[in-house]
């Protein structure tokens, strides 16, 4: 695992956009799944503004750990908040844009969506490889779109499920932890002090963390990787 932790949400985005660069300058392709949240709005907008022209583009494909279950262009989609601020102000062919359709049937597109990427993704351990998967942390503990109280979601078999918002009973369709783990690289992109909690106990493994989705990431490459700001670590103590 490795802790980068930086002052503000801004030099966070630098910091990991610096990373991401770096990844795909590593890559023939590079399959990535994105995350919806603030924090990637920042990272989106950082990309955008100083690395258009020092990533190629054309070798990354995106998808998605998760989707509202609402169509494209509803302001609760995390494929319009990408489109938004980083995909209409780069360069690169759409085809490379592999979105989860949220305004399909939840569990059919589910289905297809898992069958999209048994098909497009390389191959690790006989199931489908991400070169990088990015996640968030919710209040409560949940990452991708698995909640608390349905962390049974995460050992699923399939690749895909549709979850549900604990109070807002909305449809989702999220990465399961088969897939996640399977990851080359996993990045957590944290921001605020109402993470503080949670983003000690997950990384120290104290209090609750075994209930919360999140301190199940833990993939088999041991390629973890933290993008905290100064609020969202000022419980942490690194050594």
């Amino acid at each position: 695992m490795e802790v980068n932790i930086a002052e503000s949400k801004k030099q966070t985005a630098r910091l990991f956009s610096e990373y991401f660069s770096n990844l795909i300058a590593k890559n023939t392709i590079s399959h990535i799944a994105l995350s919806g949240g603030s924090t990637p709005k920042e990272v989106f907008k950082e990309l955008a503004e100083h690395f258009k022209n020092k990533v190629d583009w054309s070798k990354v494909q995106f998808y998605w750990g998760d989707e509202r279950c609402v169509p494209p262009d509803d302001e609760e989609s995390n494929y319009k908040m990408a489109n938004e601020y980083l995909f209409s102000k780069i360069e690169f062919p759409l085809g490379n844009i592999q979105r989860i359709k949220g305004e399909n049937e939840p569990a059919e597109e589910a289905t297809r969506y898992s069958d999209l990427l048994e098909k497009n993704l390389p191959k690790f351990n006989m199931q489908p490889q991400f070169d990088l998967v990015i996640l968030g942390l919710g209040d409560d503990g949940h990452t991708a779109s698995i909640f608390p109280n349905q962390i049974n979601l995460w050992n699923s078999k399939a690749y895909c499920e549709v979850a549900e918002h604990p109070e807002t009973g909305q449809k989702r369709v999220t990465l399961t932890g088969n897939i996640i783990n399977n990851a080359k690289e996993v990045a957590f992109l944290v921001t605020g002090a109402n993470k503080a909690k949670k983003v000690l106990e997950i990384i120290e493994k104290e209090g609750n963390y075994n209930t919360y989705p999140a301190s199940l990431v833990e993939p088999r490459s041991g390629g973890l990787n933290w993008f905290l700001d100064a609020d969202a670590a000022k419980f942490i103590e690194l050594s």
